[in-house]
């Protein structure tokens, strides 16, 4: 089985914001982000996508009829979406910091959260029995693929970094390319 993580392209937001689940345009063309990963991705391919705008514009410039999954949605961070990093409170922070897995920002979700939810696509997307899939979704949701498709260590999985508008290969286990494109 093949799975290609692609990550959405830079969203129109100031550098410094923590957006998880906000629904943010896109900062470029969609159009040149889907031109430098179209030959990477099978057409053959079963395509998901977070509905999230950022993800959305980009799986429907890449295929007629991807399937929107509200579970490859990027965590949320409740009350401190579209808040500067540095404006939230240093001991929350250092709270989730130091506990990611179970500790939840106020009114979002814990790492735990997203890392379920996530497990329970990908145990629906095997039962489909497709050779390939495509998921156009966010670093944390890639993150986690990579945890449970790779069998990674917690520190490992969480320490992974995706670029935006890039595409990632894992296939029978193995990350065979990270981060690519045709530029």
């Amino acid at each position: 089985m093949r799975i290609f993580l692609v990550r959405h392209p830079q969203p129109a937001v100031a550098a410094g914001i923590c957006y998880g689940q906000t629904d943010l345009e896109l900062a470029g063309d969609v159009a040149a982000s889907a031109a430098g990963l179209r030959d990477l991705l099978p057409v053959d391919a079963a395509f998901y996508s977070s509905p999230l705008r950022r993800c959305r514009e980009l799986a429907n410039a890449l295929h007629p009829l991807p399937v929107f999954d509200d579970r490859l949605k990027e965590i949320n961070f409740g009350e401190w979406e579209m808040q500067a990093w540095d404006s939230i409170d240093r001991v929350a922070m250092d709270a989730w910091a130091a506990a990611p897995l179970d500790h939840a920002p106020p009114g979002g979700e814990s790492v735990a959260a997203l890392y379920e939810r996530v497990a329970g696509f990908i145990r629906e997307s095997r039962a489909a029995h497709a050779d390939s899939f495509v998921f156009f979704t966010h670093a944390g949701v890639m993150k986690v693929c990579c945890g449970l498709l790779l069998e990674l260590p917690e520190a490992e999985w969480i320490a992974l970094h995706f670029d935006y508008g890039s595409v990632s290969l894992i296939e029978d286990g193995e990350l065979v390319w990270h981060n690519r494109r045709n530029d």
